[in-house]
C-alpha cells in the first residue's frame, strides 16, 4: 500500500485560521504538504504542525495565474482556502473569492485534472442581499465549471482558538457594558469547530467525500446569535447588557463602523449577511452532505470555547464564579 508522504498537497491560503488546522490534520495523515501563500517567510508558524521537511511554504497570489501555476506543479491535489471577510485594495470579493477559485481549479485542471477541496460557506447564494455570500455562490460555480469533480465544502461560523468569531465577541464584552444585537439577535447559526472542519477537508483528501459534491458543515447546535452571545459572556463570566440593534442603524452605523479598529468594526456587507440564516439545509442532510455523512461527531461551542475564552475574565483561568 502506498504511503501518504507520496501525496503532494498544495493547500492555498494554508497559513490562516483555518489553513493552520487543515496543514495539521494532513502532517497527521503523513501527507506532504506544500502551502501557497502571499508571505512565505510570514510562515514560519506552519512548521512545528508536521515533521522535518514535510511542510513547504511557497509564494503564490490567487490574482496573478502564473504564480498558482507554479504552486501546482508536480502537486496531486489542491485545497482552496482562500477568503476574505472585507474588501480593501485589491482584495475584492470578485478577485479573491471568484477569479481567485477559478484561477486555482483551472491549474489544477492544466496539471492533469487534479482532484480539488474547495472551501467555500454556508449561505452562499448568487441572489443573497450580501456580496461576499454571492461572492462565494459564484466561486463554487467557477471551480465546478473548470473542474467538475471538486469537492466543494460550506462550514457555518467557525470557532476555535484565534477565531475571529468568539475572541471577537468576548473582546468587546471586556471592553464594553453593552453588546449590540444586530436585528435583535433571531438569526440562527450553527458554529462548527474549526478542527472538525480540518477534519472534513482532510478526509476529502483521503476520497472518503463525494466528487462533485457540496457539503454543508454545521455544528451540533442551531443557535441565535442571542444564545451565541449568552453562551459567550457565560464562559468568561461576565454580565453585560444585550441590546437589540435594529438592520437600519446597524446599517447607518456600519458605514462609519468599517473603519474602526479591533472587535469593532462592522461592515455594510456584514451586516447583511446577519439578515440570513447561517444553517445546515434539509437537502444537504438528505443527502448525507454533512459532518454525519463523513463519520464524523463535531464539538460544540460549550465544549470547546472554555478551553481558550478563559483569557478574558477578569481574573484569569482560574477565576472561581461568585455564589
Amino acid at each position: 500500500m502506498a504511503s501518504n508522504l507520496d501525496t503532494l498537497v498544495t493547500v492555498f491560503g494554508g497559513s490562516g485560521f483555518l489553513g493552520r488546522n487543515v496543514v495539521r490534520a494532513l502532517c497527521k495523515r503523513d501527507y506532504r504538504v506544500r502551502v501557497a501563500v502571499r508571505r512565505p517567510e510570514l510562515a514560519g508558524h506552519l512548521q512545528p504542525l508536521g515533521r522535518v521537511g514535510q511542510i513547504h511554504a511557497v509564494q503564490a497570489n490567487v490574482r496573478y495565474p502564473a504564480s498558482v501555476e507554479a504552486a501546482m506543479r508536480d502537486s496531486h491535489i489542491a485545497i482552496n482556502l482562500v477568503g476574505i471577510l472585507a474588501e480593501g485594495g485589491g482584495q475584492s470579493f470578485d478577485a479573491v473569492q471568484v477569479k481567485g477559485a477559478e484561477t486555482i481549479a483551472k491549474a489544477a485542471a492544466a496539471a492533469g485534472g487534479r482532484r480539488m477541496v474547495h472551501v467555500s460557506a454556508i449561505g452562499a447564494d448568487a441572489d443573497s442581499p450580501s456580496s461576499y455570500f454571492r461572492a462565494k455562490a459564484e466561486g463554487e460555480a467557477a471551480v465546478l465549471a473548470a473542474l467538475p469533480q471538486a469537492t466543494i465544502m460550506r462550514p457555518s461560523l467557525l470557532f476555535g482558538p484565534e477565531d475571529q468569531f468568539t475572541n471577537r465577541f468576548a473582546a468587546l464584552a471586556r471592553m464594553s457594558p453593552v453588546l449590540p444585537l444586530v436585528g435583535g439577535g433571531v438569526n440562527t447559526v450553527q458554529p462548527a469547530y474549526v478542527g472538525d472542519v480540518a477534519n472534513a477537508v482532510a478526509d476529502a483528501v483521503d476520497g472518503k467525500a463525494k466528487q462533485g459534491a457540496t457539503y454543508e458543515l454545521g455544528g451540533p447546535e442551531v443557535l441565535t446569535m442571542r444564545e451565541v452571545m449568552q453562551i459567550i459572556l457565560k464562559i468568561i463570566q461576565r454580565d453585560r447588557m444585550l441590546a437589540p440593534l435594529p438592520f437600519g442603524l446597524a446599517k447607518f452605523q456600519s458605514y462609519f463602523l468599517q473603519f474602526a479598529p479591533g472587535p469593532f468594526t462592522l461592515t455594510p456587507d456584514q451586516v447583511a449577511m446577519l439578515r440570513s440564516d447561517n444553517v445546515v439545509s434539509d437537502a444537504a442532510k438528505a443527502a448525507g452532505l454533512t459532518f454525519a455523512g463523513l463519520g464524523i461527531s463535531p464539538d460544540s461551542m460549550e465544549a470547546i470555547a472554555p478551553q481558550y475564552l478563559w483569557r478574558f475574565r477578569a481574573a484569569g483561568q482560574f477565576q472561581k464564579k461568585s455564589a
